[in-house]
């Protein structure tokens, strides 16, 4: 299989790949030079201009349109956060959590700081309801047992961060609808490397950051709300982004942006939204479809791979239902993972398992050799 983009021109862009294997994009994605130069263009700015509020405020705004292209949804109706944890928190803070309708369904697979943003909501009167994992997944009977009249919220991760799974949000959101429940999505995992579209996904809101697949930083990340749901709320965690007119500069005023505008907070990132911008833009050249199919292929040649060599998956599905996440069982996760950087292959460990993450960059040979290396680094007993 080929892919539906010149790869190796996208790889002479990304210096790293010229020594390295990095198969850690679940984590943080490399540097590509387009985006080397856009943090190059913002320090040069600020050193020849001094304050360029107008330029970098413009930066903001090229962010918020990149994200929201990305997603196929109005830049009115996504939200410049700091972190996902961040974006998480700004949603909750425009809850009214008291009952009967104060229920909170997770399950396992949110991320902990997306769960303990929850969980600081019982301050506030709300119940966690949380569904387990069975063969490293929520599973929709499970979900629909958990949901009912007294549930005001589901919050359901895209793509688990452990192994890769991701969620049929159209199936959970059937039965959200049912119950009249919003449901919320972190799309950290997923944003990038699958086709995400609000305008047909029933999702009520949905958050995502730059540093992994969407070959940025950390310190920008976005919250989506569907405009009709937020015109109706009042976060209590703002600032003066969040107003109708910032530069009003009332402090007397109270008032609401349109849209999910009204999410913003303070003084946005500037630096890292110029950086995250150039990351996103090369995905949107590349295209969110192209990198799907490649990247699922990837995951594919991966489990085929691990199977050889007596790898056992922490899920094993088709690249396609999961995000290009694969885990792999390894007792030593941590200490394999560091053997393996020093032979030039970057992977992540997560408790229990081994990751492996290519992203659209990688080569087919990168996965045979990453997996023949881990071969030699996980000890016997937790092979097949």
């Amino acid at each position: 299989m080929q892919p539906a983009f010149d790869l190796e021109s996208w790889r002479r862009r990304i210096p790293l790949v010229a020594t390295t294997i990095p198969l850690n994009n679940c984590s943080q994605a490399p540097l590509l030079v387009p985006v080397r130069h856009a943090a190059d263009a913002f320090l040069d700015g600020w050193n020849r201009n001094g304050m360029d509020w107008e330029g970098w405020i413009g930066e903001v705004e090229a962010a918020r349109g990149a994200f929201a292209r990305l997603i196929h949804a109005s830049p009115d109706d996504v939200a410049v956060c700091g972190s996902v944890s961040d974006a998480t928190n700004r949603l909750a803070s425009a809850l009214d959590w008291r009952p009967p309708r104060n229920r909170i369904v997770l399950s396992d697979a949110d991320f902990p700081s997306v769960a303990q943003v929850w969980h600081a909501q019982e301050a506030r009167g709300a119940e966690l309801i949380w569904v387990p994992l069975r063969d490293g997944r929520p599973r929709l009977d499970d979900w629909a047992a958990a949901i009912d009249e007294r549930t005001l919220l589901v919050s359901a991760c895209h793509g688990y961060f452990l192994n890769g799974h991701r969620e049929n949000l159209d199936a959970l959101a059937e039965l959200t609808r049912a119950s009249g429940a919003l449901l919320y999505t972190d799309a950290y995992q997923t944003a990038g490397v699958s086709p995400i579209d609000v305008s047909t996904l029933p999702v009520d809101a949905l958050a995502a950051g730059c540093l992994k697949y969407l070959l940025g930083t950390a310190g920008l990340a976005f919250l989506y709300v569907k405009p009709d749901l937020a015109n109706t709320l009042h976060p209590t965690a703002t600032g003066w982004f969040g107003r109708a007119n910032p530069f009003a500069f009332d402090p007397r005023q109270l008032d609401w942006a349109p849209g999910a505008r009204r999410f913003d907070g303070g003084t946005p990132p500037i630096l890292n939204a110029a950086i995250c911008r150039a990351g996103m833009e090369v995905i949107l050249e590349v295209g969110v479809e192209a990198i799907h199919a490649w990247t699922a292929h990837l995951a594919d040649r991966l489990l085929e791979q691990a199977r050889a060599h007596g790898l056992v998956p922490h899920l094993d599905t088709p690249g396609r239902e999961r995000t290009p996440n694969t885990a792999f069982l390894c007792p030593d996760a941590a200490k394999v993972e560091a053997a393996m950087r020093a032979e030039g292959v970057l992977v992540s460990a997560r408790g229990p398992v081994l990751r492996f993450a290519p992203h659209f960059f990688v080569r087919e040979e990168e996965i045979d050799r990453a997996v023949a290396l881990a071969a030699k680094f996980i000890p016997a007993e937790a092979r097949a």
